[in-house]
């Protein structure tokens, strides 16, 4: 049977990403079956392989959609030019507010890389080292421009990468503090990570905040 074209096809398609991100986050990619996703979408088992050939495939494309939506929206959120305090500020702002919404993005990368085959773990893992190197070089830059102190780059930028993504798996809208707030509290935990002392950042929102030895509660 021909693969399905336009838009009733991008609709089908849509829906088996979605159901799948949501399976594969409650149960686990191995234990999903086909035919589970089939009555997830509400389709024949058939319909499945028009779109994929096979469930790693699926697994593959779920991850890597979701690593080129986040470097996209980080290149478009990258105030390049600023100073590395205030893309750092940037950075962990943006890497929770992305992330809180997108919780079963996040459960799968974490969780399911090791279910890919080797190439497609690979091709994963390139787009996160690119990610992730983003905040390396802001981290590189702001000891250059001695706006941070930092021992050890790699070891500080995965530090600030495992405490921003943490938030994903406690936080719940309506809980006392909203997610922009969360996010202005990591800031100031991230500046005070990378040794940031004496420097005026910018709070979302325009109130300069003082980061210093005594960082002001925000």
């Amino acid at each position: 049977m021909a693969r399905t074209t336009g838009s009733d096809g991008e609709r089908t398609r849509s829906a088996i990403d979605t159901a799948a991100k949501r399976l594969i986050a409650r149960v686990g990619y191995e234990a999903m079956s086909m035919r589970q996703l089939a009555d997830e979408v509400g389709v024949q088992s058939a319909a499945f392989y028009r779109y994929y050939p096979n469930k790693q495939e699926l697994l593959f494309s779920v991850m890597r959609n979701h690593m080129d939506c986040v470097l996209s929206a980080w290149d478009a959120e990258n105030g390049k030019g600023q100073t590395a305090l205030k893309r750092l500020s940037t950075f962990i702002r943006f890497h929770i507010r992305f992330h809180v919404e997108r919780r079963d993005d996040v459960h799968i990368a974490n969780m399911e890389l090791r279910s890919l085959n080797p190439e497609n773990r690979a091709i994963i893992v390139e787009l996160r080292a690119r990610y992730e190197n983003s905040l390396r070089d802001i981290l590189d830059d702001g000891v250059d421009a001695r706006e941070f102190a930092i021992d050890d780059i790699a070891l500080t930028t995965r530090a600030i990468i495992a405490m921003i993504t943490g938030v994903t798996a406690w936080f719940k809208p309506g809980d006392r503090l909203s997610v922009d707030q969360v996010a202005e509290k990591y800031v100031s935990m991230g500046l005070r990570l990378v040794g940031a002392k004496n420097i005026a950042t910018t709070k979302a929102g325009g109130q300069n905040v003082s980061v210093g030895p005594k960082i002001r509660t925000l």
